[in-house]
């Protein structure tokens, strides 16, 4: 196995816009906002909120919404009173943020379940230290890395609570992890076991490994099924995989994996972020030499990911092609 990591095109915008999976209705931050007394337009697409003062309320989420949470509980922060998010999502990077503004002197509680309460104070404090907490789905990439390819690795400084929804899928497929306090051991030695999987917010299995888990579901024994519940247009990647000799049959918000025993090198492009990091996990299992294209992607939510895949073993280059995308 060769993996090659290639720059076809670096178009600006894409460093600015987000990955294409759909529909992104801000329908509820602007419900968050108004609530609190800011006045919204949206015109001419740009989206303007005003306000000379924001007062407290109780606002509930129609759905579950990790940016409408996080940007509901920045603009409360000083607000005059208490706000109750109702129906908060509780990703841990909500409750990341909710300590990093806490250290800064607001007052928010019950981060990390339905109701949080912001208390709002008279202002914050811009001497904090806070420590970003690790990354699950990092951390879980590297995870379903080491099933797909039968590997056998550590994950160091993770949060193993906010793995255990992967965790069980792996161990329920026939995978290995031994939790060691901030440490896990991923390990696996025998072609894995078909799975139904639904995707949902935290703490469910989350849509952010969905398509890492499909290339460990290409390659296990029988027939499994994905269904994703938060974006639309998750299931891009699968036309990829499937140039690399996978059986995926996608519609809709569904996706059927017929097992293969392997996949074969082809190039490939990344359609969006965790699309890319899918690829370079199957780049890796598969036969051959596999070229990557669209790094961009894979660059707006991985680090030096070749190099820590490197350190792992793999085979991985980064390559600069100034030529057009459409004649790699």
């Amino acid at each position: 196995m060769v993996l090659c990591l290639e720059d076809a095109e670096k178009p600006k915008l894409d460093y600015l816009v987000g990955c294409n999976l759909g529909a992104r209705p801000i329908d509820q931050h602007i419900k968050g906002f108004e609530a609190l007394g800011a006045d919204v337009e949206v015109a001419n697409g740009n989206i303007t909120a005003k306000a000379r003062k924001l007062t407290a309320n109780s606002i509930y989420m129609d759905v579950v919404s990790v940016g409408a949470t996080i940007n509901i509980m920045l603009a409360s922060v000083l607000a005059d009173g208490t706000t109750i998010i109702d129906n908060a999502a509780k990703e841990p990077h909500i409750v990341d943020v909710a300590n990093f503004l806490n250290t800064m002197g607001a007052d928010i509680r019950g981060a990390g379940t339905d109701i949080i309460k912001v208390n709002g104070v008279k202002e914050l404090k811009g001497n904090a230290t806070y420590s970003v907490v690790p990354d699950q789905i990092e951390a879980g990439t590297f995870m379903l890395a080491a099933v797909a390819s039968k590997g056998d690795i550590v994950v160091k400084n993770c949060i193993t609570k906010h793995l255990e929804s992967i965790t069980a899928k792996i161990v329920e497929i026939g995978g290995n992890v031994d939790a060691n306090g901030d440490h896990l051991r991923v390990w696996c030695n025998t072609r894995t076991n078909k799975a139904t999987i639904k995707t949902l917010p935290y703490p469910g299995f989350p849509t952010d490994l969905q398509p890492q888990m499909g290339v460990v579901l290409s390659l296990s024994k029988g027939t499994s099924i994905i269904n994703e519940s938060i974006w639309e247009s998750r299931f891009q990647y699968t036309a990829e995989l499937n140039k690399m000799g996978a059986k995926i049959t996608a519609q809709g918000k569904s996706a059927v994996f017929e097992g293969v025993d392997k996949l074969n090198a082809a190039p490939v492009y990344a359609c969006d972020l965790r699309a890319g990091a899918a690829l370079i996990i199957a780049g890796i299992a598969a036969k051959g030499k596999t070229e990557i294209y669209n790094l961009n992607y894979i660059d707006r939510g991985y680090e030096n990911i070749e190099e820590k895949f490197r350190k792992l073993g793999a085979k991985i280059e980064r390559v600069n092609d100034e030529q057009p995308q459409d004649k790699i």
